[in-house]
């Protein structure tokens, strides 16, 4: 029987495993790695695959390729098996056994399955594994995951979706006019091409290269009136695939002007600041579930140096990290105004000391900014030129509806 203390460690370490094989995870360098050992295996299974194409390659370095097929088809082997292990951090409402199925079945299971089995199953895939390698190259578009990339791919399949029987209907009327469009030049070309025109159904390839402008030329009319209907069909070929064309566009200038209504419509609820720890800092070299925050306040990002971590219980601040806050931001409810004043030679509040200062009773200074560098305010403590004071006051209802 498993102690909670083992199931607690299991759990951890596949969670670390999840995270390292997770495509844009960079948050420890051991993610970074798998994810730019991944991308190497990936280019240089598919270099491997397209050199060994040329004979005089093949001959020169063929035991080379098969050593590199050999070694990266391995590697998606283990990582197979390593994404069926950690199934159940991919679908944590699942259970393992229904997470596992779930994966398999998935389309990016079968393509990982299939980047790598028919390899070791030559018996079964008696034609070698080249038809087989076009699935490695589908395993490329993890990448497209990372950042902007994946919110690109997601419009595109955003608008697809919702446009889905507009284009359905647009792909029914072009077959009907190539069924159409075949069996009209079948009619008037049978005659004096009866090798070319067939049946009722030979033209399908010629209306099909017709209508969507291919225009391949190895099967053309010859009749005048055959040229004709050619003529009239090509003309209807355009329209045809400005349909489908016009569709997808006005899908995308939807899609984007949803998003954009949804960011200018939307309220932000939380309000961020940026701290970087020193070395002096309490936070200094404590893990994140170490830190008792106020109710209310979540640590939303770190960044540490040109990398962007996400604040998970283990990760320990370290000196020169910044730390960006979030708390709920001040509403207008609150009767509070908070005021920014920088300091000008003209100013009169230039070369006082705060005590002197003449402010409301319901005003205070809580922070003043010098340079780089942020200060406490005593009474004793003199403005200079360019300071930043920030200056918190309390507003009364009669003032606030007065409009002040």
């Amino acid at each position: 029987m498993k102690t909670e203390e083992e199931d607690v460690k299991l759990n951890k370490g596949k969670d670390k495993i999840f995270r390292m094989i997770s495509v844009g995870v960079v948050d420890e360098p051991l993610n970074q790695a798998y994810d730019i050992i991944s991308t190497l295996a990936l280019i240089l299974n598919l270099t491997a695959a397209v050199l060994n194409t040329y004979d005089n390659m093949a001959a020169l370095f063929g035991d080379v390729f098969m050593i590199i097929d050999s070694v990266t088809v391995a590697f998606f082997a283990i990582d197979y098996a390593l994404r069926i292990v950690t199934a159940d951090c991919l679908f944590p409402n699942l259970t393992m056994r229904r997470a596992v199925l779930k994966y398999i079945c998935s389309f990016t299971g079968i393509i990982d399955l299939l980047s790598f089995l028919p390899h070791y199953l030559p018996f079964f895939f008696p034609g070698g594994t080249a038809v087989f390698r076009m699935f490695r190259v589908i395993r490329i578009l993890r990448l497209f995951r990372i950042n902007a990339y994946y919110d690109s791919l997601h419009v595109i399949t955003e608008v697809i979706s919702g446009k889905k029987q507009q284009l359905l209907s647009s792909v029914f009327i072009i077959v009907v006019l190539m069924v159409g469009s075949s069996l009209c030049m079948y009619s008037v070309e049978h005659e004096s091409q009866p090798e070319v025109f067939e049946n009722a159904f030979s033209g399908i390839w010629w209306s099909a290269s017709t209508l969507l402008t291919v225009g391949y030329g190895d099967i053309y009319p010859v009749t005048s009136l055959g040229k004709f209907l050619g003529i009239v069909i090509s003309f209807l070929g355009v329209g045809m695939v400005a349909i489908p064309t016009g569709i997808i566009s006005a899908g995308f200038v939807e899609q984007y002007q949803k998003l954009k209504k949804m960011g200018d419509d939307g309220e932000i609820g939380l309000h961020f600041i940026r701290i970087e720890i020193k070395p002096q800092d309490d936070w200094c070299g404590k893990e994140i579930n170490d830190i008792k925050l106020p109710t209310g306040a979540i640590i939303a990002i770190i960044l540490r140096g040109d990398k962007t971590l996400i604040p998970r219980g283990d990760v320990r601040l370290r000196s020169d990290d910044i730390v960006v806050l979030g708390a709920e931001s001040l509403k207008d409810e609150n009767l509070i105004d908070l005021k920014e004043i920088v300091i000008r030679k003209n100013h009169p509040w230039m070369g006082k000391a705060i005590r002197d200062l003449d402010i409301s009773r319901q005003s205070y200074i809580f922070m003043v900014k010098r340079r780089d560098k942020v200060i406490v305010p005593k009474g004793s403590l003199v403005l200079l030129t360019d300071d930043i004071v920030f200056v918190y006051s309390k507003l009364s209802r009669e003032s606030l509806d007065a409009g002040f």
